[in-house]
C-alpha cells in the first residue's frame, strides 16, 4: 500500500520550494511569516513582530531541531519523525495486539512491514508532500 501525507507548515511559518539544478527535487525552507493582518487563534502571536524576528525558543527549536537542517526541512529527519510518531501511535490501537508493524530501514521515505498472527505481511509506504502557504 502507498499512502500520500501532506505536510502542512504550522501557523507562523511558510514552506518555500527552492529550486536546485544538482537535484531532481528542490529543498524546502521554512520561514517565518506575518500573521498581523491575517486570521490568528485567540492568544496566538506574529513570531514575526512581536519577538523583532528570533524563534520562540520552544517552538523554534523543536521545529528546526528536530525536522530541519539549517532552515530547510531535512528529508531523513522527516522521515524518521513520522515512522517514530506512526510506531508509537501504532501501540495504542486495539490491533497492536494482533498484527506486529515494524518501520522498515530507509534514510528518506518511510516504510512500515504490517504482519499478523499467522504470518501475513504487509508493506505500507508514506510517501511525504509538502503544502505551500
Amino acid at each position: 500500500y502507498r499512502l500520500l501525507v501532506i505536510l502542512r507548515p504550522p501557523p507562523g511559518y511558510s514552506f518555500i520550494p527552492e529550486s536546485t539544478q544538482q537535484r531532481r527535487a528542490g529543498r524546502i525552507r521554512v520561514a517565518l511569516e506575518c500573521l498581523c493582518s491575517g486570521e490568528r487563534l485567540p492568544g496566538q502571536k506574529c513570531f514575526l513582530h512581536a519577538s523583532g524576528g528570533q524563534l520562540p525558543t520552544d517552538q523554534g527549536l523543536y521545529l528546526l531541531d528536530t525536522l530541519c537542517t539549517g532552515t530547510c526541512l531535512d528529508v531523513e529527519k522527516v522521515a524518521c519523525w513520522i515512522q517514530m510518531l506512526v510506531v508509537l501511535a501504532w501501540l495504542l490501537l486495539p490491533y497492536s495486539s494482533h498484527c506486529q508493524l515494524m518501520a522498515l530501514p530507509s534514510r528518506e521515505s518511510c516504510s512500515f512491514q504490517l504482519c499478523d498472527t499467522s504470518g501475513l505481511c504487509g508493506i505500507i509506504e508514506v510517501a511525504l508532500a509538502v503544502q505551500q502557504a
